[in-house]
């Protein structure tokens, strides 16, 4: 093995995130708050679209437009489930990471 090499697998390299870090770090913040209110209103939009789709497929007996309404709720519900506990969950992965030695 290379004598320079051994010093630089030996190395500790340690990470604590920080946004004010580097500039631009406000702007990163305000931009994903941005983005996730968007995501939002977008899954409330897919809610209410897939809403209507799944009554007015139930009321017309149209088994396929019931499905995709359907469909597009849980779908809906589910990405807004994940946007509001996106923090948490990277953060947990983050911090279970951290744990390990």
């Amino acid at each position: 093995m290379a004598r320079w090499l051994v010093p630089v697998l030996a190395m500790q390299v340690q990470l604590h995130p920080d946004p004010a870090g580097l500039p631009g770090g406000h702007v990163l913040q305000q931009l994903t708050n941005g983005i996730g209110a968007w995501a939002l209103v977008l899954s409330l939009i897919g809610l209410v679209v897939g809403a209507a789709l799944w009554a007015l497929g139930a009321h017309s007996q149209n088994y396929q437009q019931s499905f995709t309404g359907r469909r597009a709720v849980l779908v809906s519900g589910f990405a807004a489930l994940l946007i509001g506990a996106a923090p948490a969950l990277i953060n947990f992965f983050f911090q279970t990471g951290q744990k390990i030695r």
